[in-house]
């Protein structure tokens, strides 16, 4: 055999033994009489000690070896003289007898440590040799150990992990699909998935009744931090449920996952928050609830004082910032430039700062102090806080006041990793008008079910009541990231036609994308609903990162390539004749 133990394994306990190991070389330290080598695999280093007595032809092949060489190496285990606390092997060392060189390697271009030298670009190029670095192994193993106890956790009540196509049918509603041409097929294409929305639904009426699958899907969209055009979900159907036993369901997941996976518990119930509370006092439909910092709107108690700011702004709104008083000016002139940043977009900031000296702000000239501190108290503001408002068009100005509010978090550090604030936002708005294609658009997905409540008005003729229709949707966000996403399911035939009417197809459009599924309804469809998790996002929030694409083994860059395999790439004329496709440009 290669080896008799991992390079994490061997303990006190093992003194004596004679052991083989392989792995590769991190590093070699040559000390006059003695060398000593670290040898890596994944499961840890274990220092190898090639003393004065070890033969020539050891010493030979030693002298011989450079970082991530690959070998096999025997010898008997003694305990260190100088420990090392920071390894699990730390507290022993191995003497080597026998050593081989089971394969050379050239320089790698970067070091293989766990702060490595290496560049985003450089690494990602050469994946292979990043992924031995123990950031992304780490990452790996989490990844793993999510993906196991999600298994045992849907398994312990009942659902089944079935496996849905990857080549389907294109029903552009979404995001852009990616389209793979048919060779038997000529001038026909396939889809890869965006989610396997309709195949789950087509399970629930075909009774399977629990249904999950940690499943690849596929977005031809920009890519963000957060977001690659490949990534995985945690897919879920359950058939004969309302919103509740949903989130019943799936809350018991989550805890699962953080009790079994990070040890945190959950001593009560996650809360709930409706989209319009989130909105009104977060600014956002996935709101950081770590810290509280609401938004308060200001429109009754500002205007009609002449400043014409805020008496032309649709929407005044602001922020308390605990302690904050004491910014100076040139913090204020910053942070007014931070708000106008084109991803922000705001026109500018008003301030007031509650001091020891009184209450004082950039629009004295049209506020007495009385009012100003009428004002404040609406925020239950005190000495030392400092209070940020902005002014302008709705909806624009309060998603621009969220943004405030989580760069106030971040600056004032409350917003910390080890940190868990769960929440529930229902109660989404079903439709959105678009003013350039004039049409409405699902906010979800066009199978999500108005709220019972709003049927009426969801066969309304008139677009501001059909504005007003809510949909049975709901997500989990996490820390201010949205983590997952679902809906009560329509499952009625005459519904769902309903509702690609009012998205713009007619009746052979909806026959062409969507016959199938409405056909199926015919047949006994059940009441169901589900939820998909971001599990890319979901690993790298255990982890305490930002970015996935630590915690996928090869994702792609910024520009949806891979650097390491160069793809997308162009294929050759006799393929492209085979599959009946030419480009054009």
């Amino acid at each position: 055999m290669y080896r008799t133990h991992s390079n994490g394994e061997l303990r006190l306990q093992d003194q004596g033994k004679e052991v083989k190991l392989v792995g590769w070389v991190q590093r070699v330290r040559n000390l006059g009489g003695m060398t000593f080598i670290d040898l890596r695999d994944r499961y840890g280093i274990t220092q190898l000690t090639i003393n004065e007595q070890a033969d020539a032809e050891v010493k030979d092949i030693v002298g011989q070896l450079g970082r991530e060489f690959v070998i096999q190496a025997t010898g008997a285990v003694v305990e260190r003289s100088s420990k090392n606390s920071k390894i699990s092997t730390g507290e022993i060392e191995v003497i080597i007898s026998k050593i081989a060189i089971l394969n050379a390697a050239e320089v790698p271009p970067f070091t293989i440590e766990d702060e490595s030298d290496g560049g985003e670009e450089l690494r990602a190029k050469y994946r292979y040799l990043d992924l031995r670095r123990g950031p992304l192994r780490r990452a790996m193993e989490l990844r793993h150990r999510m993906a196991q106890e999600v298994r045992c956790y849907l398994d312990s009540v009942i659902f089944l992990e079935i496996e849905t196509p990857f080549l389907i049918k294109s029903t552009p509603e979404g995001a852009r699909d990616f389209v793979v041409p048919s060779r038997m097929n000529q001038g026909e294409f396939y889809a890869l998935p965006q989610s396997p929305q309709t195949f789950k639904q087509l399970l629930m009426v075909a009774g399977y009744d629990r249904y999950f699958q940690i499943v690849r899907c596929f977005r031809d969209e920009d890519l963000r931090a957060d977001r690659q055009p490949e990534f995985t979900q945690i897919d879920c159907e359950m058939a004969f449920v309302e919103r509740e036993d949903v989130l019943q369901t799936f809350e018991g997941l989550i805890t699962h996952l953080f009790k079994s996976v990070l040890n945190v518990e959950f001593k009560e119930a996650f809360p709930r928050m409706s989209y319009a509370d989130a909105m009104k006092y977060y600014g956002s439909d996935k709101p950081d609830i770590r810290f509280d910092m609401r938004m308060v709107e200001l429109n009754d108690v500002v205007k009609g004082k002449n400043f014409s700011v805020f008496d032309n702004a649709q929407y005044i709104g602001g922020i308390c910032t605990e302690g904050c008083a004491d910014y100076t000016r040139k913090q204020l002139d910053e942070l007014t430039e931070w708000v106008k940043r084109p991803q922000i977009g705001a026109t500018g900031l008003v301030y007031i700062r509650l001091t020891a000296e009184g209450i004082k702000s950039s629009v004295d000239k049209f506020y007495i102090a009385e009012e100003l501190q009428k004002l404040a108290a609406l925020f239950n503001a005190k000495q030392g806080d400092l209070i940020l408002i902005l002014a302008g068009a709705k909806r624009k100005t309060m998603e621009a006041l969220g943004s405030l509010r989580i760069e106030m978090g971040n600056r004032l550090g409350l917003r910390q990793k080890n940190v868990y604030a769960p929440l529930w936002v229902y109660d989404f708005p079903l439709l959105e008008w678009d003013d350039e294609t004039q049409r409405f658009y699902a906010m979800h997905h066009p199978f999500t079910s108005p709220k019972p409540e709003d049927m009426d008005k969801f066969y309304s003729k008139d677009k501001e009541a059909l504005r007003q229709v809510n949909a049975n949707a709901y997500d989990f966000v996490l820390n201010g990231v949205e983590i997952g996403g679902g809906s009560i399911r329509i499952h009625e035939a005459k519904v769902q036609q309903r509702m690609f009417e009012v998205l713009g197809l007619n009746a052979e459009e909806t026959a062409y994308k969507f016959g199938f599924i409405i056909d199926a309804f015919k047949y006994g469809a059940p009441p169901h609903g589900g939820i998909a998790f971001g599990f890319d996002r979901f690993c790298a929030l255990f982890g305490g990162q930002e970015s996935i694409r630590d915690y996928i083994a090869f994702p792609k860059n910024n520009a949806g390539r891979d650097v390491m395999l160069d793809a997308p790439s162009k294929i050759d004329e006799a393929q492209m004749k085979e599959l009946g496709i030419a480009t054009i440009g």
